[in-house]
């Protein structure tokens, strides 16, 4: 009986628990889509990024050259 609470103490200590998970960070498709869901950007911004972003290429600063 003793050993049966312990393996059962072991595994619920040892399971990681849901509430400790941190939430995934957005997708930057999506941190587009909430730009301009804020108005920070407008709908020929949105669609131009949005499509550098699906094609795979960047101009930012951040470019090499």
């Amino acid at each position: 009986m003793i050993i049966t609470v312990a393996v059962l103490a072991i595994r619920a200590l040892s399971r990681p628990h849901e509430h400790m998970h941190a939430p995934a960070a957005p997708s930057p498709e999506q941190r587009l889509a909430e730009r301009f869901a804020r108005g920070e950007i407008d709908e020929e911004q949105y669609q131009r990024s949005l499509a550098t972003l699906r094609s795979g290429h960047s101009n930012g600063p951040f470019t090499k050259t």
